[in-house]
């Protein structure tokens, strides 16, 4: 199956497929009318994500966000096939001491930006982003506001 494109048609095939090919790197969480959600290790997002994209025809990254769990951080991809209607959504979970994960940016252009905001807004860094730099504020910004230790002016 390596290299070839497939068009799987439906949930289960992909979460199928996802699961055979990323044996305990990818768990799925749980499906939805035409959606798959999935747990991905860290160390493997880049390469699932690749596959995802080559072989599934997944040819949108709809958004690349962070959520700050207060005790780790999460990454999240929206990952879209025009074709067949789904969605992925994947999860990666980081240590709140090692906010780092591979840069997607490559695989889908469009990701760069979602990358950018999501450094800027949360201070998680992807590794290999071609220009990993404040879209907003000034680059002498200390914070992460969208962080749930970021206090507003005021508060306490």
């Amino acid at each position: 199956m390596a290299g070839e494109t497939y068009q799987a048609s439906s949930v289960q095939e992909i979460s199928d497929l996802l699961l055979k090919n990323f044996s305990g790197k990818v768990g799925i969480t749980r499906t939805g009318e035409r959606r798959v959600y999935a747990k991905v290790e860290r160390d493997s997002i880049h390469d699932v994500c690749a596959y995802i994209h080559d072989n599934l025809t997944f040819e949108h990254a709809t958004s690349i966000m962070g959520n700050d769990m207060v005790d780790r951080m999460e990454v999240i991809y929206h990952l879209s096939n025009y074709f067949n209607g789904v969605m992925i959504e994947l999860t990666v979970e980081l240590p709140a001491d090692n906010l780092h994960v591979r840069s997607v940016a490559d695989i889908w252009v469009g990701g760069n930006w979602h990358e950018r905001e999501t450094y800027e807004l949360f201070g998680i860094v992807f590794d290999g982003h071609p220009k990993l730099e404040r879209l907003l504020t000034p680059d002498t910004y200390e914070f992460y506001p969208f962080r749930k230790s970021y206090k507003l002016r005021g508060q306490g």
